[in-house]
């Protein structure tokens, strides 16, 4: 009320307690704090002339509540506020009795509509020109309070209803996916869940989902084994990628999970606040990856071939021999009784086993060509290494080229993974080192269990002493279609291929070079037992050492 004192001291002195009645009345109104929730149409009539809309809104009923105030402290027959083009017509300071006084309201916002303050028939003691002045300035100041209200509502509305579309759009676009997505919080309730994840015979509605927790939503898998995927997650701040198989649909599908990092909290950048969770139908990639896979294993077969052929020949030889001996044998006995003469008994068990030795290559061949289902299971990485030794023994470089192994026999090395597709990865390893080295090179395939930040792991190295890969190619060797081969022996596809099948089993492929002196390649997977492997799983980065150099 410290204007209204100031009012009444500048005023006291020329004013009748009539007018600083008037006056009274009109801050007081001032004063009261602006009530948005009054309806405008039922705000006095005097709010009515405002004709640019500003007195169709909270700030303009307060407007109109003091121009009633000053009427009836003022004893006026009529006080309003008209709108005016231009100044107020000059008019005497005492304007005979019963005409209206005009007197200008101070403007507003500049560009703004102009007001006038018009009074009819005062009593006697509100008559003086000050007065009148004092409350058209009030009103002014309530006008250019209201205004810029007025500005900042509209201000205000306009973010918001920007804020609302850019929501709509980002919502739009996250349904629009084709692949499922959800985000939990720290509770494990569920903050956010797209259409997709609505769909299909397993969809559930979204709400239905949201506030509730994933473990009261998701049937599929163990809630233990859930909540164990999101600890992981919070707790290390790294995204987790698993596969799984589904026959929810009556066919068997294979859809990749990624749980993904996300932190709302800008205070603290390093503590996940949420995960987000995508569910990807990738069983349709995965048999393009398998059939390109199956072609990579026939043009390894055809590599093999000649050496097969001659590896078969040898005991088809030794047969032959001692077909030949025993058919020699009966005839020498015909001729002449007591003759000393091969053991037959000897020759056909010879003859037994070298059909045996035929019978495997040939069977080894057929296992390692024929596709067969994904079958995830127990596995120790030193029998993955034995059964590509025996499928290489014959290979036409490997009489030229010494393959020597270094295995780890202290303790099992024990993983879980699908035996044909870990001896496909090994294979194309084994046979791009054969490729790379020269005649009288070694090729050392060497199998340990390695510590790394995500837990104990279990690491099978290629080591060859070729020519090595040139630095700038060395990160783009796991992509398609690139080859370091000269054009016309290599599709580009072997290693990426490789990659993508130890990516499947939580692993990691990685490789390191000295150009001009050979290259190592590393298939890094998880202990039994232990979760999926994280890009920066291993404790340090992997160094080439040529064969050379090692102890």
């Amino acid at each position: 009320m410290m204007f209204a004192e100031r009012l009444h001291s500048q005023s006291a002195s020329d004013a009748s307690a009539a007018a600083l009645a008037v006056l009274d009345a009109v801050v007081n109104e001032l004063a009261r704090p602006i009530d948005s929730t009054v309806d405008p149409h039922s705000a006095p009539a005097a709010g009515s002339v405002w004709s640019d809309g500003a007195l169709n809104s909270a700030p303009g009923t307060r407007v109109a509540r003091m121009l009633e105030a000053a009427c009836l402290a003022g004893g006026a027959q009529d006080v309003s506020l008209e709108p005016t083009g231009g100044p107020p017509p000059a008019l005497p300071s005492s304007p005979p009795p019963g005409s209206p006084r005009h007197i200008a309201v101070p403007p507003g916002t500049p560009g703004a509509a102009a007001f006038e303050l018009v009074i009819s028939a005062v009593d006697e003691g509100t008559r003086d020109a000050a007065v009148w002045q004092s409350v058209a300035n009030l009103l002014g100041l309530a006008i250019q309070q209201g205004q810029a209200r007025e500005r900042l509502e509209q201000e205000l509305s306009a973010r918001v209803r920007e804020l609302a579309s850019q929501r709509r759009f980002i919502e739009r676009i996250v349904d629009s996916l084709p692949v499922g997505l959800y985000v939990v919080d720290r509770d494990y309730r569920i903050q956010a869940w797209n259409h997709k994840r609505e769909t299909g015979l397993q969809g559930v509605s979204r709400h239905s989902a949201i506030g509730q927790t994933i473990f009261e939503v998701l049937h599929r898998q163990p809630a233990a084994v859930l909540r164990r995927e999101f600890d992981e997650v919070f707790a290390s701040g790294r995204l987790q990628q698993f596969q799984m198989e589904s026959d929810a649909t009556g066919d068997v599908r294979t859809f990749r999970l990624s749980k993904i990092p996300m932190c709302l909290d800008d205070a603290h950048a390093n503590r996940v606040t949420h995960v987000i969770t995508i569910g990807e139908d990738i069983t349709d990639w995965r048999a393009a990856v398998d059939r390109t896979a199956q072609s990579e294993k026939l043009a390894a077969l055809g590599q093999m071939a000649t050496g097969i052929m001659h590896e078969i020949n040898n005991p088809l030889a030794t047969i032959a021999a001692c077909t030949e001996t025993l058919t020699l044998q009966a005839d020498d006995q015909a001729r002449s009784a007591g003759v000393p003469a091969s053991d037959p008994k000897e020759l056909l068990r010879i003859i037994d086993l070298e059909v045996q030795r035929c019978t495997r290559i040939v069977q080894g061949l057929l296992d390692f060509a024929r596709p067969k289902p994904v079958h995830m299971g127990e596995l120790d990485l030193n029998a993955i290494v034995a059964q590509v030794l025996f499928l290489l023994q014959h290979h036409p470089r490997h009489r030229n080229i010494s393959l020597v192994t270094e295995l780890d026999l202290s303790r099992p090395l024990r993983v879980r993974g699908d035996a044909d597709r870990l001896v496909q990865v090994l294979m194309a390893l084994v046979l791009n080192a054969l490729d790379a080295s020269a005649d009288g090179a070694r090729v050392v395939i060497r199998s340990s269990p390695v510590r790394t930040t995500d837990g104990p792991a279990c690491a099978l190295d290629v080591v060859d002493e070729g020519h090595g890969i040139p630095r700038e190619s060395l990160a783009r060797v796991f992509e398609p279609f690139f080859t370091t081969k000269a054009p016309g022996r290599g599709t580009g596809l072997g290693l990426s291929i490789c990659y993508g099948l130890v990516m499947d089993h939580g692993g990691l492929l990685v490789a390191d070079s000295m150009f001009g002196h050979g290259a190592t390649f590393r298939m890094l997977l998880p202990a039994l037992g232990t979760l999926a492997l994280s890009a920066g799983a291993p404790i340090r980065p992997l160094a080439h050492e040529p064969l050379g150099q090692v102890s």
